[in-house]
């Protein structure tokens, strides 16, 4: 076989189709593959040493932040903040906002986890931006508000009938009601958060003794980690993002991304910063940015946590990861140049943003995953004439996935199903991020993640007097996946044959992650 396809044609055994392949492979091996290859290696080369001394700066960073005891928020003495607002009682007003859509399943446990946090009854302003399409959902929510305000909490339900600027429009139109101008501090939860009782005890103290800071980001706590391997998956990824990421951008130069939902806002910074815009998917890193340019401080408090929900539904996971990964891409491209001209930050923080923010981890880091190791090592198996230098193919992304989960000790045993995981969603970020990169379609696409709260358990249980479920066909087929796993299979059968190494043992499994994704095997199914 690798006679067949590398080397000359044997006379006589092929005709037709098959000996114009092979003359055409033999006319644009030697001047346009190799050429192409060797390129293509140097550049995901170089992609993978700005990831890996990233990832080893940030190792550094939140190592000294641990040992010598130096995160940002200790040095704002929380205690004494918080006994002198109990003596004063100089409470300020705050308003919450809890952006829903459709949130049949979860709608109770934000809005009563809401309004059980301890904070003056009048001094806070509870805020349901409810943008349902579903009439009956809305009646829900709004017999929901209705009882916990005859309990004596200030909660409005507000309902646009549209859903114009998403979930951005929805907190900007918020924050535009007359009853709120009182308002100094703004909250926001999204549906599936529940905050616990001392969340505004434990943050408002920091931005009462701050005029500077802008923003207080508490880290997120998934109740249900443990309900399948992709939400186990998740929370390693996500776990890092705060552990270091977070921790580092704060303890550094007073800037991270604001992630959306379980942290405060000074109303005047938000409106310094030109308020919520909706141009990308991203509002949130988005107003953040923005802040940040200003002049505000940030502040991430990683001892305080807030329950969510990760989603564990493959589908409702790639919805997530496209806007997650698209958004920042085109608010990249939307910011550059604002960025790079501001004059109110230091060089350091303009370097931190558009390079180790935006360019590395929002860019170059899901390019060099899949097009490095699904692509330019698979292909270098294939051609045998281009050796992998092993140090940047398996030594380098090895350190790199070590750094990564070490926030996950619990998960330290499931590493080789995140790398093969991570590779597999790496494709669809690539083509997020080139989306948002070129502003194409789907750029503003914006699908709310599905949450399941308890509906799954009743679902599992319902189903059990059924003797069928209904399957649709494209319910589980995933066709990039599979015809992925198909090229990766062949590259190891390939390899195996005919190889030098054991690149194949790596291909062999990457291939099984891309074909139990393509066939649907990843998460929660949840049938119609």
């Amino acid at each position: 076989m690798r006679d067949l396809i590398l080397k000359e044609p044997i006379v006589g055994s092929f005709n037709g189709i098959t000996d114009d392949i092979l003359l055409a492979w033999k006319q644009i091996r030697n001047p346009l593959v190799l050429p192409f290859l060797r390129i293509a290696l140097i550049i995901c080369g170089s992609m993978s040493a700005m990831t890996f001394i990233e990832r080893v700066y940030m190792a550094i960073v939140i190592l000294l932040v641990k040992l010598l005891r130096i995160k940002r928020y200790t040095k704002y003495k929380l205690e004494a903040a918080e006994r002198q607002l109990e003596t004063t009682k100089n409470y300020p007003m705050v308003l919450v906002q809890i952006p829903m859509y459709n949130e049949k399943e979860v709608y109770k446990l934000s809005i009563s986890a809401v309004c059980g946090m301890h904070w003056p009854r009048d001094k806070l302003v509870v805020q349901v931006l409810d943008d349902s399409t579903d009439h009956a959902i809305r009646e829900l929510v709004e017999l929901e508000c209705q009882r916990w305000a005859t309990k004596g909490v200030n909660i409005t339900y507000e309902n646009r009938h549209n859903r114009n600027g998403y979930k951005a429009g929805a907190l900007r139109e918020g924050l535009s009601k007359t009853y709120v101008r009182d308002c100094q501090f703004v909250v926001i939860f999204d549906a599936d958060f529940q905050p616990e009782q001392d969340y505004l005890m434990r943050t408002m103290p920091y931005l009462l003794t701050n005029d500077d800071l802008a923003l207080v980001q508490a880290r997120w706590r998934f109740v249900n980690a443990d309900e399948c391997l992709l939400t186990r998956l998740q929370e390693m990824s996500l776990d890092y993002h705060f552990g270091v990421e977070q921790e580092v951008g704060s303890s550094t130069c007073s800037f991270f991304g604001f992630n959306g939902t379980a942290g405060v806002w000074r109303i005047r910074a938000l409106h310094d910063a030109g308020g919520w815009k909706d141009r990308t998917t991203v509002e949130d890193m988005d107003l953040a940015v923005r802040a940040s340019l200003r002049g505000w401080k940030f502040l991430f408090v990683g001892d305080l946590s807030v329950k969510n929900e990760l989603p564990s539904t493959f589908k409702a996971y790639r919805f997530q990861q496209h806007r997650w990964s698209c958004g920042p891409a085109n608010l990249f491209r939307k910011m550059f140049k604002e960025i790079a001209y501001c004059e109110r930050v230091s060089i350091w923080k303009k370097i931190h943003v558009l390079y180790a923010f935006f360019f590395v981890r929002k860019i170059v880091a899901h390019f060099v995953t899949f097009f490095f190791y699904c692509i330019v090592i698979p292909a270098c198996v294939l051609v045998q004439d281009i050796p992998l230098p092993k140090f940047v193919a398996v030594y380098i992304p090895a350190i790199i996935t070590v750094l990564n989960c070490v926030t996950t000790p619990r998960s330290m045993h499931l590493l080789i199903f995140w790398i093969l995981f991570e590779n597999v969603m790496s494709m669809h970020r690539v083509k997020a991020t080139i989306i948002g990169l070129l502003e194409a379609n789907r750029a503003n696409e914006w699908v709310v993640t599905d949450k399941l709260g308890n509906a799954l358990k009743q679902k599992a249980n319902t189903s059990k007097s059924r003797t069928k479920k209904r399957f649709q066909f494209g319910d589980r087929i995933h066709l990039m996946e599979i015809f992925m796993g198909s090229f990766l299979l062949y590259c190891g059968i390939y390899d195996y044959t005919f190889g030098n190494d054991l690149f194949y043992v790596y291909l062999l499994f990457q291939a099984s992650a891309f074909f139990i994704a393509g066939f649907g095997y990843v998460g929660t199914f949840v049938p119609h």
